[in-house]
């Protein structure tokens, strides 16, 4: 049986150390870098602020709606530029879109969420902007995501759709 040498170990890995799941540090510390840049534009943008949803929902400014159009049209951008481009996950498998069938769980699931979004000032992206910027109620509305989640994780094998 022939054993790999520590200088054959260099050639085959790469040069940052990976984890047990296989992503480099560096993957790690880009995803982290990418997350707290996308928290400061959050806050910055006033999206995690609960007035700012709550004129949201009551139509009384356009402020959130101008946003999450812009947000629509530079994920469809995006999805243009992965699809012509054949772009590849950080795994190096290739990114496949795939649609979800339609049926009326997903519209009862869109009011059980609009409603928490509606009560709770958050969905779940901007929950942890609301956190890391001492908004520390952000943590009940982290807390009701994750028992919604479970339930549903429970629920789901139960649910007609």
């Amino acid at each position: 049986m022939a054993t790999i040498t520590d200088s054959e170990k260099s050639r085959v890995q790469p040069a940052t150390e990976r984890n047990q799941e296989g992503v480099s540090g560096l993957t790690l510390f880009m995803s982290l870098l990418m997350g707290t840049y996308f928290g400061i534009v959050l806050t910055k943008s006033e999206v995690v602020r609960w007035q700012r949803v709550h004129d949201m929902f009551l139509f009384n400014e356009p402020h959130m709606y101008l946003i999450i159009g812009v947000g629509v049209v530079v994920a469809m951008i995006s999805m243009l530029i992965i699809k012509r481009m054949s772009a590849k996950t950080i795994e190096g498998q290739p990114i496949v879109y795939k649609p979800k069938s339609f049926h009326k769980g997903v519209v009862i699931g869109g009011t059980i969420f609009g409603a928490g979004w509606a009560i709770a000032g958050a969905c779940p992206g901007p929950v942890y902007a609301q956190i890391g910027a001492g908004a520390w109620m952000g943590l009940l509305t982290l807390a009701g995501a994750m028992v919604g989640m479970f339930v549903f994780a429970a629920l789901k094998p139960k649910l007609p759709f």
